[in-house]
């Protein structure tokens, strides 16, 4: 079998064959190892080129996250300043200097430059919006996609945003689930009713046939680890975990989703490099849906140039561009047998 992987495959090379366990069974048909990009204070036609760039070169995703409006002089904390994350943004998360972009319009222009691309939020805040609005949007999308769109929600962190749309910021995980009820019944096609509390309307229809959308769930605290295993199709790590933070998170998951009798959630984690030896430790450690920051491998400057960065990054990473179902990491475990 064909190392097609450079840096990426000597990473996997390195690591002793019995410390792979499962992900020793990775073949290049199977579509279990992807690394995506996690997209945060671009300017939409920046954005455009970003995708396109990523699409030619081999990478999974594009991972879009967002806030509204910046409240001035905010003082709420992210959920995860107190975790042993290392923090990728410096500073304030949103601050004067950020590009604020609306995701959903943004992915609808990405993916009518793009052809394989997934287009994800991650994450789109969902309680700030009535999920009417929020499932017609999504459905636009995920056709105008072709049906790549992955809808990454959460309840949100930011109180001041909550105040400045007059949206009450207690609750907001009640809210987040009874809007995931509606999104659900939406994405069922037909017509449907919603109770509230929160949401209440009469008999409505959004679309006359189903819509497959997968609904990703993010969110590090046991209470969203939960709410993500009883209601989400996926999870999508908050902030940027620690290797060994994200190997914790991985295990609960995978416990909470056996006490609950479901199959295993689909986990993304934001990785904090992208250096093959660092995502080769991930792999070996069976995670394998991995989303690296954007910035480090799309620098400011001239578009040549960026494209240059991004094709490096995927070559060493050993990514191609060959796969209308996505792309996938392409380094491949050789056993001691050559095979």
């Amino acid at each position: 079998m064909r190392n097609h992987g450079k840096g990426f495959g000597r990473a996997l090379a390195r690591i002793p064959h019995d410390d792979y366990g499962d992900c020793c069974e990775l073949r290049h048909s199977d579509n279990l190892v992807s690394i995506g990009l996690t997209v945060y204070g671009l300017r939409p036609r920046d954005l455009l080129d970003l995708a396109v760039a990523a699409d030619e070169v081999g990478f999974d995703a594009i991972w879009l996250g967002e806030h509204i409006a910046l409240p001035w002089g905010y003082s709420s904390e992210h959920p995860t300043h107190d975790e042993t994350t290392p923090g990728h943004i410096a500073g304030a998360i949103v601050d004067p200097a950020t590009e604020l972009v609306d995701p959903l319009p943004a992915l609808a222009a990405a993916a009518a430059v793009t052809t394989r691309l997934k287009l994800a939020t991650g994450i789109y805040l969902l309680p700030l919006r009535h999920p009417l609005v929020t499932a017609r949007a999504a459905q636009t999308v995920h056709e105008i996609s072709a049906g790549r769109l992955m809808l990454g929600v959460g309840a949100g962190w930011l109180r001041e945003e909550f105040d400045a749309l007059g949206v009450p910021f207690q609750g907001r995980t009640a809210a987040l689930e009874e809007a995931l009820g509606v999104l659900r019944s939406a994405f069922a096609g037909g017509p449907f009713e919603n109770p509230g509390p929160r949401f209440p309307f009469g008999r409505v229809q959004v679309s006359p046939r189903p819509v497959d959308i997968t609904l990703v769930l993010g969110g590090n605290s046991e209470k969203a680890l939960r709410r993500a295993v009883r209601l989400g199709d996926a999870w999508f790590s908050s902030g940027t975990p620690s290797f060994e933070d994200a190997a914790r998170l991985r295990d609960r998951i995978a416990r909470l989703c056996a006490e609950q009798g479901r199959d295993p959630l689909r986990c993304y984690f934001r990785t904090e490099k992208w250096d093959d030896q660092t995502i080769g430790r991930y792999h070996a450690e069976g995670m394998t849906d991995l989303v690296i920051w954007a910035d480090q491998v799309w620098p400011s400057g001239d578009l040549a140039d960026k494209r240059r960065s991004l094709a490096r990054a995927a070559e060493q990473l050993g990514l191609e561009p060959d796969r209308a179902d996505g792309a996938v990491a392409r380094g491949v475990i050789r056993h001691s047998d050559g095979s």
